[in-house]
């Protein structure tokens, strides 16, 4: 495996496994932390062993963060944080340092019900979505949007997900 993901959960979200089968999904629920190793190594394009970290956040702490680094006073699905470190600590380590992906499981979970999606479809965009930006993607500017966004597909059909943009 050329990738590792350390994944932290904020204390207090169950992953869906821990709710009842017969349960509703609640709007905190987080898919396993097997399936965000599986969708983060999906996206991953480099050919040299890395290491990610995946936060999933409450929507207080989400909305703090993207208060602090984007100067913006809300909650959002996904926030990626790339590292920016000099070559010379990654290098003894032999390994690429690719930064933070912090994702809300409220937010994605009530985008996914407001747009008709199951909401391990939704989680899985949203990672390979954070994924990509880790690795310099970006969607700015309309033909980065266009790049970006067929990465996406692509790697989303291959784990067997529909187009998120259709």
């Amino acid at each position: 495996m050329l990738l590792t993901v350390e994944i932290s959960i904020s204390e207090g979200l169950p992953t869906i496994a821990q709710t009842s089968e017969l349960a509703e999904s609640g709007d905190d629920d987080v898919p396993e932390p097997s399936l965000l190793q599986a969708w983060a190594n999906a996206a991953y394009l480099g050919n040299s062993p890395a290491i990610a970290s995946i936060r999933v956040a409450s929507v207080d702490e989400i909305q703090q963060l993207n208060k602090q680094y984007r100067a913006k006073d809300k909650a959002t699905n996904v926030l990626s944080f790339p590292m920016l470190s000099p070559e010379e600590i990654a290098a003894p380590l032999n390994m690429r340092l690719l930064g933070d992906i912090v994702l809300c499981a409220s937010v994605i979970n009530r985008e996914a019900k407001q747009q008709s999606k199951k909401e391990n479809t939704h989680w899985a965009h949203m990672v390979v979505h954070g994924m990509l930006h880790l690795q310099g993607f970006d969607h700015i500017k309309n033909e980065q949007a266009e790049v970006m966004e067929q990465l996406e597909i692509k790697i989303l059909d291959q784990l067997g997900f529909q187009n998120p943009y259709k």
